[in-house]
């Protein structure tokens, strides 16, 4: 069973399809997380400074994705 029909399974589905579909991602996202990980984001017992790294790191991760989207719009 796929996220979407997860999401509309557990009435998760809202009258905007842009939200249902960052909640389908972010089921689909948790699921990824427990099987990679093998435990639940509750479950995680990192340090507050870890937590705060790993934010850091995906945030960078995403100014680099915008730059580089941003530059493709200018130059073509």
């Amino acid at each position: 069973m796929g996220p979407y029909e997860w999401s509309k399974m557990h009435n998760h589905l809202t009258e905007d399809p842009v939200v249902n579909t960052v909640i389908s991602k972010f089921v689909a996202r948790s699921a990824q997380g427990m099987e990679r990980y093998g435990m639940s984001m509750a479950e995680n017992n990192s340090s507050k400074v870890k937590w705060i790294e790993d934010t850091q790191e995906e945030l960078m991760d995403a100014i680099l994705y915008l730059q580089k989207l941003k530059e493709e719009m200018i130059n073509g």
